[in-house]
C-alpha cells in the first residue's frame, strides 16, 4: 500500500479515501440515496461524549480535501480544550460528498482525543518535567506517528518516530536500544561509537542499564565522554525492581560526587502518571521521562455525527434536538 500527502502531510492509506475502511452501511446508504435520485444538502454535527484535548482537525481536514469535497468544513484547532457533548466539528455540503467519510472522521478524532488525553495526565503528574513519547512500539505502524503528533498536542516535549516530529515540528528523541548495546558488548563502547557516529547536533543520552550498576555505568560512560555526554536513561526491567526513586537518587549522586553534575537522568519503562507522581513526589532528580504504553494505549473518546439540518430545516434523531450547534469555538478549515 502507499500513502498520499496533501497540504498537512498526515499519513493516509488510499482505503481510507476510497471508503474501504468505513463501515459497510455508508456505502450501502449512499446507492441506495443514488438510486432514489436524493442527495441534501446537509449539516453534520460532529459532537464529543467524552471531552478533554481536540486533536484530529489537520487529518480530518486533509481527508476531505483529498476526498474532493466542495463544501464547509467547520472544526476546532488540535489542542483546544473540549467538554462532553460540545461540538468538535461542522460539516455543511452534499450528503453524497462526505457521507462515506464518517466512520474514518469518528474515528480520527476519537484516537486523537485519546492519545492527547493521555499525554496531558502524564504531562500533568511531571509537573514541569520534559516528556518524551515512546509509544510508537506499542501500536500498529499505520498509527504509528500520528499518535506521536497528537502525544505532542497533549503537551509531550518529544516524541520518539522521525515522522512523527516531522509532523509536530519537533525533532525525534531517542537514545539506543537494547540490542545495540548488547551486539557492542559494552556500554562504555558503545557510547563511544555512538558519539563518534553520530551528527553534533544529536545528543549523547546513553542507556546505562545493560550489563552492570546503572549508577556505575553512569560514571564510566561520563568519564569516557566528558563534556559531549549530556545524559543517561534508565530503563531498568521490572525483573530487575524496575527504575525507582531511590536509584535515580543514587545515579545522581554518584555523577555529582565524579564531577559530573550537568549530566541529565531519564527514566522510562512502564511508567504512568502515579508511578511519575512517586518520583516527583519523591523528590527523585529526574530531567526527563520517556512514555509508551499509556499513551499509545488510551482509550478512544467517543465522538458522535448526527445531521440536524437538511437543505436548512432543522431535523435531527429522537432524543437529540433539531439544529446545528453555535459553531463559536470552531474555524473554517475548508
Amino acid at each position: 500500500m502507499t500513502d498520499t500527502r496533501s497540504e498537512g502531510g498526515f499519513p493516509l492509506l488510499p482505503e481510507v479515501v476510497s471508503g474501504a475502511t468505513a463501515d459497510v452501511y455508508f456505502p450501502r446508504a449512499l446507492a441506495a440515496l443514488a438510486h432514489a435520485g436524493l442527495n441534501p444538502r446537509v449539516g453534520m454535527d460532529i459532537f464529543t461524549r467524552g471531552g478533554g484535548i481536540f486533536c484530529g482537525a489537520g487529518q480530518v481536514t486533509q481527508l476531505l480535501h483529498d476526498a474532493g469535497f466542495t463544501g464547509e468544513l467547520w472544526i476546532m484547532e488540535d489542542g483546544a480544550p473540549i467538554e462532553a457533548g460540545q461540538s468538535g466539528a461542522q460539516i455543511y455540503g452534499q450528503y453524497a460528498e462526505f457521507g462515506l467519510y464518517e466512520t474514518a472522521i469518528l474515528g480520527i478524532l476519537a484516537s486523537c482525543t485519546g492519545w492527547a488525553n493521555a499525554a496531558a495526565e502524564i504531562v500533568d503528574a511531571a509537573r514541569g518535567i520534559a516528556v518524551a513519547s515512546f509509544g510508537a512500539r506499542h501500536v500498529h505502524p499505520n498509527v504509528a506517528a500520528i499518535m506521536d503528533y497528537a502525544a505532542i498536542v497533549g503537551g509531550c516535549a518529544s516524541c520518539s518516530t522521525p515522522l512523527g516530529a516531522v509532523l509536530s515540528g519537533t525533532r525525534p528523541s531517542g537514545t539506543m536500544p537494547h540490542a545495540y548495546a548488547l551486539i557492542v558488548g559494552d556500554t562504555v563502547e558503545a557510547a563511544r561509537l555512538f558519539d563518534a557516529s553520530m551528527p553534533d547536533d544529536v545528543p549523547r543520552i546513553i542507556l546505562v542499564d545493560t550489563f552492570q550498576d546503572e549508577a556505575v555505568e553512569s560514571v564510566r560512560v561520563a568519564q569516557a565522554l566528558g563534556s559531549r555526554l549530556h545524559g543517561v536513561r534508565l530503563d531498568t526491567p521490572s525483573e530487575r525492581g524496575g527504575v525507582t526513586p531511590a536509584l535515580v537518587r543514587e545515579v545522581r549522586a554518584r555523577l555529582d560526587q565524579a564531577g559530573f553534575g550537568s549530566i541529565h537522568i531519564t527514566v522510562s519503562g512502564g511508567l504512568t502518571p502515579a508511578r511519575i507522581r512517586m518520583f516527583v513526589e519523591q523528590d527523585a532528580p529526574v530531567d526527563a521521562f520517556g512514555v509508551g504504553s499509556y499513551i499509545s494505549g488510551a482509550p478512544a473518546v467517543d465522538y458522535t455525527g448526527d445531521i440536524r439540518e437538511i437543505e436548512g430545516r432543522p431535523v435531527a434523531k429522537r432524543g437529540r434536538l433539531p439544529g446545528m450547534q453555535s459553531r463559536e469555538k470552531l474555524r473554517r478549515a475548508l
